[in-house]
């Protein structure tokens, strides 16, 4: 008989990551051996030491690691000098043979996550779409939506999807419905990005010191800020740290801003921001997209820009920004998210850093680097895509296999602080709607089918039913559950742009919000889920 499970106590100590204070005991019950070993290794150096276990009653092999430095390890177990223990296909299984190693993450002690966070809700908007407060005027060669209703502009113009249709959406419209988001216990609003950008997605930042015209301004953001403050409500922004736009004050490749910008001349303050291969039509940029050019990972400009002294990310902080969410983490160096962290804790302390990790972010490798998101100096929390994903499956398969899988899993690697902070899913800005998923029977293959994609009243009764499976499993888990706007409402829709429609005021989906708001009050009133 085999027996180790790393989220049991009586075979490792301490569930979960451990810090570097820690001194973890590892058992393991083993039948018919004469000697154990553990075997750790350090993923940073790949270096290996080896450590002899004691032989207890009842066939048990157990050690006391040392406290060990800051960084990611592996460990399997070596009995009788032949047979490997490791971790199998199924969690919980220990096959021979196989040295598939279990995970041990070590933080640094100092490492702690936002308590206001853990044990609320999340509520994130598409600025453009949740609600329109007045009339609106837009910039020239942007298009003014005024069929609140009506499906976002998605066909290709000259080979490229301009994105540039607004609806009208402003900071004084999310304000205005900030006891809507009360009712249904909202502690946290998140917003995609507010920034002045060409486009309604605004991912392609123009200028970070400046609110997009379309929403407001920043004495718009600072009313918002201070209601929600005073309704309980916390309120973090999207950072797009990657890349911005061509059309920027920074690049400026159409001469629309007053700035000399990179692309304009090598003489410009911004040049160093990018990386050109051939000056100036021959850049870097994300995924390939020219639009949004890269910004040059050794600009130590750039994130004095952003995270310096008096720099973008101190000046939102100031004005009551309890957080940033780090659009694509990935392609940020580490260095730059610990000065990211740093920078929003000069002003507070207690403000979150989140970053868009699709994978388990505690092992995570992105450009065939190991990141350390979690070893204590970086983020606060992820979106919790694998959750997502396992929910999903689990809710259309009946199989729970894979989502206990993923449960077991990020329990083991994750630090407890930081495994309450994980933003759990069920949609995104970059997802189909959940309803969509859980109700349609087949998918469809082009966007013009998509604008025309609706559930039946079959589709649309099983998709409610299995969306109360997945919205309890989300509410009701580690971390922090969040709502896509819309979602609480029925809101449908395949890939982007259909799932950023318009919130359906006054055509809500009545079924589904009263279960939100149900689901809203039994996790605000319940002790276990704060």
């Amino acid at each position: 008989m085999i027996y180790y499970n790393p989220l049991d106590l009586k075979c490792k100590s301490i569930k979960g990551a451990i810090t570097d204070l820690d001194e973890v005991n590892i058992s393991i019950k083993l039948s018919d051996a004469e000697r154990c070993r553990l075997i750790l290794r350090n993923d940073s150096n790949n270096s290996t030491s080896a450590y002899e276990m004691d032989k207890y009653p009842d066939n048990i092999y157990s050690v006391k690691l040392p406290k060990l430095e800051v960084g990611l390890y592996w460990y399997y177990f070596v009995f009788n000098n032949e047979y490997c223990i490791g971790l199998g296909k199924n969690y919980n299984a220990v096959v021979n043979n196989n040295v598939n190693c279990y995970q041990l993450l070590v933080y640094d002690h100092d490492y702690k996550t936002p308590e206001w966070f853990k044990g609320g809700i999340m509520y994130q908007i598409f600025p453009d779409r949740f609600y329109r407060d007045g009339d609106f005027t837009v910039p020239e060669g942007k298009i003014k939506r005024e069929d609140w209703y009506g499906t976002p502009f998605y066909k290709a113009i000259n080979g490229k999807v301009l994105n540039n249709d607004f609806f009208g959406g402003n900071l004084k419209g999310i304000e205005k419905k900030l006891k809507y988001l009360k009712s249904l216990n909202v502690s946290v609003i998140y917003l995609n990005p507010i920034f002045l950008s060409y486009s309604n997605h605004r991912y392609d930042t123009s200028d970070y010191m400046k609110i997009d015209t379309v929403l407001g301004d920043e004495k718009d953001l600072k009313s918002l800020l201070n209601k929600a403050k005073k309704l309980g409500i916390k309120i973090i922004l999207d950072g797009v740290f990657n890349h911005t736009g061509d059309d920027s004050i920074y690049f400026n490749k159409y001469g629309h801003f007053d700035t000399v910008g990179a692309y304009q001349s090598k003489d410009s303050p911004y040049y160093s921001w990018y990386c050109f291969d051939k000056f100036p039509d021959k850049y870097l940029s994300w995924w390939g997209i020219d639009i949004l050019p890269t910004i040059n990972k050794n600009s130590m400009e750039f994130e004095d820009f952003i995270a310096g002294e008096n720099g973008m990310l101190e000046h939102y902080a100031k004005l009551g920004v309890a957080g940033i969410r780090l659009d694509v983490v990935d392609e940020i160096p580490d260095s730059f998210v610990v000065k990211i962290r740093d920078a929003m804790h000069r002003v507070d302390s207690d403000n979150l850093v989140l970053g868009e990790v699709w994978e388990d972010a505690t092992n995570k490798i992105a450009y065939s680097v190991r990141r350390k998101y979690f070893q204590g100096k970086e983020l606060d929390s992820v979106m919790n895509y694998p959750l997502k994903d396992a929910i999903i499956n689990f809710v259309l398969t009946a199989n729970s296999t894979n989502l206990s899988n993923v449960i077991k899993s990020q329990t083991d690697n994750y630090p407890k602080m930081a495994l309450d902070c994980l933003m759990n899913i069920l949609g995104t800005h970059d997802t189909p709607r959940i309803l969509t998923v859980l109700g349609r029977e087949t998918a469809t293959t082009s966007k013009e089918e998509s604008e025309f994609e609706f559930l039946s009243d079959k589709e649309l009764s099983n998709g409610i039913q299995r969306l109360k499976v997945a919205s309890l499993l989300q509410f009701t888990l580690y971390g922090i559950p969040s709502v896509y706007y819309g979602d609480e409402a029925g809101l449908e829709g395949n890939m982007d742009p259909f799932n950023r429609k318009c919130y359906p005021w006054d055509r809500e989906n009545k079924t589904i919000l009263s279960w939100y708001k149900r689901l809203s009050e039994i996790r605000s009133k319940i002790d276990l889920f704060k």
